[in-house]
């Protein structure tokens, strides 16, 4: 099972009231909310390994430079040397340290990348694994890396994760008319504003699923538009057309890597913390007992 933890936590945060608080006032909602997440996945799929991927740069550069307005309505400062710091709400940011410091405790692996992004590690993960891959996203992107034959599929959140929506290639094929790998060509005609691409203008969603089914992929769209018998309508060739520039580099910004070169990690699911006394400290600040304890208890089980 892997977690796009950023994913995760943000849910958290929105669906946990800010109500919930350390001993010294601070909120922690999203922490509690993420732990909680957690034990409701253990609980319910019981997998045997568990990884929270980890957005070390949530703008990686080398997207950027293909697509400079790649995620750019999100930044809140520029930096020259390191990642751009991300809009994220006030009482949001000073969470995530903690977060990190309770899943290290209790040795839930945590992998990030310098330069990628959580849905790169994710990428990276499901591509090596020889077993069945459960993804747990709020993010569409990663539905290009659903597979039958390979048993990998995503666990899409719809209310807390109590309940997800279970996206296989039967539920690709039906609400989209695509595979997994034909999401990305999908997604980059599309556009998503939430990320910045700007897609190709004047092709929607249905009418980018009408050009897949009939071209096949991307490249036989692209086929099609320099074929004067291919059944395109004027104004569909002629944006097409204008959008090559941005059809050639869109599909490496949308595709997630599969090749990120990974630090040593255990990704076994630990029964036990790894380290107590730094959890019972982290518990006792954060006012972090009751949800440490439900997780726990479940990994226990």
């Amino acid at each position: 099972m892997l977690l796009d933890t950023a994913s995760l936590y943000f849910r958290a945060y929105f669906g946990v009231p800010n109500s919930v608080r350390a001993p010294d006032g601070t909120p922690v909602n999203a922490v509690r909310g993420l732990l909680d997440f957690i034990a409701r996945l253990v609980q319910d799929h019981r997998p045997d390994d568990l990884v929270a991927c980890w957005d070390n740069d949530w703008r990686p550069h080398w997207r950027v430079e293909l697509i400079p307005s790649y995620k750019a309505h999100r930044v809140a400062v520029e930096t020259e040397t390191g990642p751009d710091e991300e809009e994220t709400p006030d009482t949001l940011s000073p969470q995530v340290p903690v977060i990190m410091d309770v899943l290290d405790a209790l040795g839930i692996a945590r992998v990030g990348v310098d330069g990628y992004e959580a849905d790169d590690i994710i990428g990276t993960l499901t591509g090596r694994a020889t077993g069945p891959v459960d993804i747990v996203t709020g993010d569409r992107d990663l539905f290009q890396l659903v597979d039958d034959a390979r048993g990998r599929r995503v666990l899409y959140p719809l209310k807390g994760v109590g309940t997800l929506q279970v996206t296989d290639e039967a539920w690709l094929r039906e609400k989209y008319g695509v595979d997994g790998p034909g999401y990305v060509d999908l997604a980059l005609l599309r556009g998503d504003p939430s990320d910045g691409l700007p897609g190709v203008p004047g092709i929607g969603e249905k009418t980018a699923a009408k050009l897949l089914d009939s071209f096949g992929d991307l490249a036989g769209i692209m086929a099609a538009v320099d074929d004067p018998l291919a059944k395109l309508t004027p104004s569909q060739r002629k944006r097409l057309d204008e959008a090559r520039d941005y059809v050639a580099v869109a599909p490496k910004v949308v595709r997630v890597a599969s090749d990120v070169s990974l630090p040593d990690f255990d990704p076994a699911l630990p029964s036990e913390p790894r380290d107590p006394a730094s959890l019972d400290e982290l518990a006792a600040q954060w006012g972090l007992g009751g949800a440490l304890k439900r997780l726990l208890s479940t990994l226990q089980g």
